[in-house]
């Protein structure tokens, strides 16, 4: 199943047909009280809610897919986490050019961990991306997103894929500096997430996923999830090693080589196989 939310918080389904509002499903969703719980309700009960769903879609009101605002498809995400370096040949572009390194020495994932994202950084596809600081550069990177399902603490690699609900195309944005990756990475817009989740029974193997980015045209990203440094079930018992990972959660897994500059007005064409294509345009003015 493909869900999006979209025009302020309404939940769709994405059908050939168009996509079908199942907003009253979010009535079944348990009420809430403070303290509220640091996790993405919708995901967490998603399960529970795929018969309803299904049953709404059969009679919801149909939209045009090319006429929606998209939101962000995961409304909550407790923690966006980053993974660095995740692609030998992004490694070593990095190592090889000093306005990617900046002078750091580029090891490995096992030697640099992850990094967080602010959930302030979040926005779907239809939002524009505010770019900061002119005389920095700006850089695209397009990675696959996993999106947790069922909380997790130290989970085995084995187990690892279990615990997701789904999958969805981002675009880690980043500003290019010498700070910490989650300060340059948390800039308002700079987390980008959609169109849509896929849930994870349409992705029997997220290892072998085709990823893509051209800007104004111009082929940027060509790569596959196969060459990821750690796969999937890798970064979720790696994450979760550290982290308790909650539903909602959001892994970006890392970018291939071939990221580098946008400016304000560039148009960002991207996509995963299966999972969607987006096609973003920069703002602009900087913020």
């Amino acid at each position: 199943m493909k869900l999006c939310r979209f025009n302020g918080g309404r939940l769709g389904v994405v059908r050939p047909e168009g996509i079908v509002d199942v907003t009253p499903v979010l009535d079944l969703l348990p009420a809430q009280r403070y303290p509220l719980p640091r996790h993405d309700l919708l995901i967490a009960h998603l399960p529970a809610l795929l018969p309803a769903i299904e049953a709404a879609a059969a009679v919801g009101e149909r939209f045009d897919p090319v006429q929606v605002f998209y939101d962000p498809p995961v409304a909550n995400p407790g923690k966006i986490i980053g993974a660095p370096i995740n692609y030998q040949a992004h490694a070593q572009e990095s190592a090889s050019n000093a306005q990617i390194g900046h002078g750091r020495a580029i090891t490995s994932i096992g030697d640099w961990g992850l990094f967080l994202k602010a959930g302030s950084a979040l926005v779907g596809v239809s939002a524009p991306i505010t770019l900061r600081f002119p005389e920095r550069r700006n850089d695209h990177e397009i990675e696959l997103a996993v999106v947790i399902g069922r909380r997790c603490h130290q989970v085995a690699q084995a187990d690892a894929l279990q615990h997701v609900a789904g999958y969805a195309t981002a675009l880690d944005m980043t500003l290019r500096g010498t700070e910490f990756q989650c300060f340059r990475k948390s800039i308002d817009s700079y987390a980008v997430l959609g169109p849509w989740l896929v849930t994870a029974d349409e992705v029997p193997d997220p290892g072998a996923l085709d990823l893509w980015l051209n800007v104004n045209g111009e082929p940027r990203q060509r790569a596959n999830t196969r060459q990821l440094i750690y796969d999937v079930p890798r970064l979720i018992a790696f994450a979760s090693s550290f982290y308790t990972l909650e539903p909602g959660d959001v892994i970006m897994t890392g970018t291939p080589e071939g990221v580098g500059p946008v400016l304000p007005g560039d148009l960002i064409e991207a996509g995963v196989q299966g999972l969607g294509d987006l096609a973003m345009r920069v703002a602009p003015d900087y913020a």
